[in-house]
């Protein structure tokens, strides 16, 4: 299914405003978020389905980043499928995702686009805890965080290294490895004029295991990709690990720092080469 490849970036994108949805593509994005959801007034809601429509019909992203669309919750979702289900989509983002019941009625809305992929967005306090049970739902491909609404359903006010929200993010991460799909999209960040907080951010979402981050800002793109992809360094070291395993057979070996390595180890140099860009 499409939405499977790495993904360090995804740009959001309002689907009520045409001419940021001409230019998006070319921001270098690995993916667009184009947005039905919080990102357009109620009563816009109708023209931002037309709009987007509009776009795909018209060549979308025309070959260029992949092409998400965040749909609204409930009944709202289904009409913004209606409109803008496209083959040229990879997937849909879920807002305020919290059953498997609630996807199971996107993935029956999507009957004739069985290539679409699903991302829920979890909001909620329900949401994170039915993380494991929503990372195996149908269609499903990756798992992302919706913090501003998350904090305000928990009643945290985070302080600068977050570690109020550890829990949550670890909990959706490791929904995702126990389900066997793509590792989860980290939060946006609103650190539009401060590149070193968002840096710092996203260094602290990496080791946590996410492989990417939303971004609410073209000029945010090019920090969140800094962070998440490998360096020259870390990729001739992933090679080497893999040759040297290879080449013994299976059980451990010896990496040039002169340490003992097992699966597990290339496991992990097995995924940074498959960020490689």
């Amino acid at each position: 299914m499409a939405g499977t490849d790495p993904v360090r970036s995804a740009l959001y994108v309002p689907g009520d405003q045409p001419r940021k949805l001409a230019k998006a593509a070319g921001y270098g994005a690995d993916s667009l978020i184009v947005d039905l959801e919080d990102a357009v007034a109620p009563p816009a809601k109708e023209a931002a389905r037309e709009a987007v429509a509009s776009w795909l019909a018209g060549g979308g992203a025309s070959g260029g980043p992949q092409v998400w669309i965040r749909i609204n919750p409930g009944e709202a979702g289904l009409a913004d499928l209606a409109a803008v289900a496209h083959p040229d989509v990879t997937g849909v983002c879920v807002a305020k995702a919290e059953t498997v019941e609630g996807l199971g009625e996107v993935d029956a809305a999507l009957a004739g686009f069985p290539g679409i992929a699903l991302s829920p967005i979890l909001e909620s306090a329900a949401a994170v805890l039915a993380a494991p049970a929503l990372a195996r739902a149908p269609r499903v491909v990756r798992l992302q965080l919706g913090e501003a609404d998350l904090k305000a359903d928990l009643g945290v006010d985070p302080g600068p290294d977050e570690r109020e929200l550890l829990w949550a993010r670890s909990q959706v991460v490791l929904a995702s490895a126990a389900a066997g799909i793509a590792a989860p999209l980290g939060p946006v960040s609103t650190a539009l004029a401060d590149p070193e907080a968002l840096r710092a951010s996203s260094h602290a979402l990496r080791r946590l295991g996410f492989h990417g981050r939303a971004c609410v800002h073209p000029a945010q793109l090019p920090v969140v990709h800094e962070v998440f992809t490998p360096t020259g360094a870390e990729l001739a070291r992933a090679r080497d690990l893999v040759a040297r395993f290879a080449a013994a057979g299976e059980g451990v070996v010896v990496d040039d720092r002169g340490r003992m390595v097992d699966e597990a180890v290339v496991r992990q140099a097995r995924r940074v080469l498959a960020a490689a860009r």
